[in-house]
């Protein structure tokens, strides 16, 4: 029997355990794994397996040795197996449709602000899950806590997103891959006053602007309301992020829904052209199911987004999709089910209203 690809069934482990919240420390034990794995000669490794001194390797525990051992055997690690058998039900087709219809995720983390994975590892999980393009929205300077980037940080990271882009160009180019490229974006914190946290002429040269409230989240709405108008209204702007901020379960604990006049902020949305994000997190979950037939009745784009911090949240679109089909999404209507092409023609467009 031919020997599997150890380092990928580390990495699929790790991935179904992060899709379903298992604790951090768990993922990271075989994503470390994975990665001791990649650096290893491979005569080596199958000698250390033959030898039973695979847990001598700093990274390596009994259980993932065990997976590797199995792997190399050529069958499929008995802890993959439980995973996979143990996986979510399925979804209902409505769902499952509108999930096959997305072709990218507008709104995602790298290791640069607050995620715990590398952007090119980001981006190879959002291709291995069959998406056409990811949009890498890093958190904006003003959000020290999340590390934001600041403007020489984003236009750093923009060169290594060019390299990686030119890679997977290269790669589709010689027929060994579908097309796949990393859009480039920042998540903008939306300031007190409206305005956006970057500078206007850097936000001018990325793909996607997914602009959010983080700060003063209980601002009366009198203030609230024109606070998000104004970001709307911003010529940048793409996607309004997790409109409501709130939290409705999981580590941080719960935390109420900001208030705003939803009526004006989905007229705007509707007026500008800018997506309202159904955030799939599932301690987000945002914006409530009354609040997204709202902006469906207002006629707004939507933008269902994962908001991943780690490559197996990068699986969580169903959670957004189930919301979508409750309210009465129409698929034309979610704007990472069009192309690439036609994404870009759009945010595009944005850009070139006055400011």
């Amino acid at each position: 029997m031919d020997a599997r690809d150890p380092a990928a069934d580390l990495r699929q482990i790790a991935f179904l355990l992060e899709r379903a919240r298992e604790p951090t420390y768990r993922v990271r034990a075989f994503r470390n794994a994975a990665a001791v794995v990649d650096d290893l000669p491979g005569d080596e490794l199958r000698d250390r397996a033959s030898a039973g001194t695979l847990e001598k390797l700093a990274g390596i525990g009994t259980v993932t040795a065990r997976c590797i051992v199995e792997s190399l055997a050529g069958e499929t690690p008995v802890y993959l197996r439980r995973l996979e058998a143990t996986e979510e039900t399925p979804l209902d087709a409505a769902t499952e449709a509108l999930r096959a219809a997305l072709r990218g995720d507008c709104h995602t983390h790298s290791d640069w602000s607050d995620g715990g994975s590398p952007i090119r590892e980001m981006a190879e999980a959002a291709r291995a899950i069959g998406h056409e393009y990811v949009v890498l929205t890093d958190h904006s300077p003003r959000l020290t806590v999340a590390n934001g980037l600041t403007a020489e940080r984003l236009e750093r990271q923009l060169d290594v997103v060019a390299e990686l882009n030119d890679a997977y160009a290269a790669e589709a180019a010689s027929g060994s891959a579908a097309p796949f490229r990393i859009l480039t974006g920042i998540e903008v914190d939306i300031l007190d006053d409206g305005t956006l946290d970057q500078k206007p002429s850097l936000l001018a040269r990325l793909d996607v602007v997914v602009a959010s409230v983080h700060s003063k989240l209980r601002m009366p709405s009198d203030e609230m309301t024109p606070r998000m108008v104004a970001a709307i209204a911003n010529p940048h702007t793409d996607v309004l992020g997790h409109c409501t901020g709130r939290l409705v379960t999981g580590g941080r604990g719960k935390r109420p829904e900001s208030e705003f006049e939803a009526e004006v902020v989905f007229a705007a949305c509707a007026q500008f052209g800018v997506a309202v994000e159904i955030n799939s997190r599932p301690e987000r979950l945002d914006p409530p199911k009354r609040l997204l037939r709202l902006a469906v009745e207002a006629g707004c784009l939507v933008s269902i987004d994962t908001d991943a911090h780690a490559p197996g949240q990068l699986d969580w679109q169903p959670y957004g999709c189930e919301r979508a089909v409750r309210c009465g999404v129409p698929v034309e209507t979610v704007v990472n089910s069009w192309s690439r092409d036609d994404l870009l023609a759009w945010t595009a467009d944005h850009s070139a209203r006055p400011s």
